[in-house]
Order: structure tokens, then sequence, then C-alpha cells
């Protein structure tokens, strides 16, 4: 199962095999932003690959792999053991119902070595704030206890710290700060050469506007539980999602074409 918007080479199929272990569940692969058209899908890059999609792998490398909707290639009996193609709706958000059904059945999500790229041409910094607040609070309703530490990920705090670390010992605090970033910065930069992403000067401005953008997008996940998905109203909250939800049409299977 595969969003529309996701290039698909040749290969595609044999890549998504490839990964397939003795407790593999479902076969996964997170967007990664590419074909950027202005600053603000710069930005969404710098969300999706170099923040994202890393920690997507560490969770993987740990044991603990989550499910991403943009594509997913199931073990057909797992689902069908599961409930069925229609046990995806159980939660707000498909990946998730896949991720907890693969859990319950004692097997994992894998992810592809290399993932697919999504083309994000032109948006505006609304389409790429709504689209960011939308993941952030189905994280929050699916994972609350995984969100609540995402708070801290990005590098304003940890500047925060190491300013009043540096201001308390009469260290200069602009040069720790300036030698902290580039750090932690070029850490990321070289993830994107090396793993083949997205890279470019725009690309470097918009990392630190993500990071300043963390905190407040955090907060904001936690103050509502309603969004806006193409035009369509739809609520996070459990106790209203199917209402909300299946009063139109099914998100998650309205916009995917079956591949296979």
């Amino acid at each position: 199962m595969t969003d529309s918007n996701v290039l698909m080479p040749r290969d595609y199929i044999q890549r998504l095999l490839a990964c397939r272990r003795s407790d593999t569940g479902v076969v996964c692969s997170m967007p990664v932003g590419s074909l950027p058209g202005n600053f603000w899908t710069e930005l969404e890059c710098a969300f999706l690959n170099t923040l994202q999609a890393r920690f997507q792998y560490l969770s993987e490398s740990l044991g603990w792999g989550f499910a991403q909707g943009k594509t997913m290639l199931f073990r057909r009996d797992v689902v069908e053991g599961g409930g069925g193609i229609r046990a995806l709706a159980a939660e707000t958000a498909e990946d998730a119902a896949t991720t907890k059904m693969i859990r319950n059945a004692g097997l994992r999500v894998h992810l592809v070595d290399n993932p697919f790229e999504q083309p994000l041409g032109w948006r505006s910094a609304a389409e790429v704030w709504a689209r960011q607040l939308r993941w952030a609070r189905l994280r929050r309703i699916s994972f609350s206890w995984l969100f609540l530490p995402e708070l801290v990920v990005g590098s304003l705090f940890p500047a925060l710290a190491l300013a009043l670390a540096a201001d308390a010992y009469g260290i200069g605090v602009a040069a720790s700060l300036a030698m902290f970033l580039t750090a932690w910065f070029g850490a990321e930069i070289v993830l994107a050469c090396v793993a083949g992403w997205r890279l470019s000067l725009l690309l470097v401005l918009a990392l630190p506007v993500r990071d300043l953008l963390l905190p407040i997008l955090w907060v904001a996940a936690w103050l509502s539980d309603d969004f806006v998905w193409r035009g369509n109203p739809m609520t996070v909250s459990r106790g209203r999602h199917r209402r909300r939800f299946f009063g139109r049409r099914q998100p998650g299977f309205g916009d995917r074409s079956l591949e296979a």
C-alpha cells in the first residue's frame, strides 16, 4: 500500500522484499523530501529527512520500529490474523494501527534500506505547518508516552543549557554556542550527504528554523484534537474520530493505491 505522491523506482517491490526477515510483519518507508520549490519545502525536508527519518531508523535499530503509511508492504496472513484490512481503521491513522497490529502479533516493523522520495514542490508556510501539526497530533494520540520527550529533541534546550553553564563558568557564551551549533547541525549535514538526501544552502538555513519551531509544534499538538486534511475537518480524539472520519471517506484509504 503506497501513497500516490511517492516516487517508485523500477526496483521498488524488490527493495521492499529484500528487507523481509523471519520476524517481519510489515516493511515500510518513511517519506524523504526531495525537489523542494521554495524555502518552506526546504524546511519540510529538514523535518522529514535528518530529523524524523533519523529517529525512525534509530527506533528500528532498537527493536521499536514504527510503520509509516507512505509505503507499507504487509504479510497477508498477519493482516488477516489481526482482523483484516478494516482493522487498520481502529486508530486515527492506519500506520499507527499497523504498528500495534504487528507488535500484537509478536512481529516487527522493518524499514527499507533507502527511503523512497516524495517530491514536495512549492508549498506555503501554512501548508507545511498544518502537515507537521497534523502528524504531531496523531503521534500524541497514538503514542502519548513517546510523544512527551519530543519537546527536547531539537537543539534549542541543549543550547540554552550550554549558554547558562558557559556563563556560570565564565566561558564565552557566543563562542560556546557557535561551536555547539556547528557540531550539532554539522552532524545532520554529514548525514544528509552520506545518505544522499536533500542538501542545499537553504536547507542549512532551515535547520535552526526547524529547531526553533519544534517546541511550538509540541505545545500546539496538545492544544487541540482537530485538524483539516485535504479540506476535510477531522479530529484525533478517540471518542469522536469515528463520527468525524467515517462521515465522508476513510482517511488512509481514499488517497492510496494498491500496488501488490
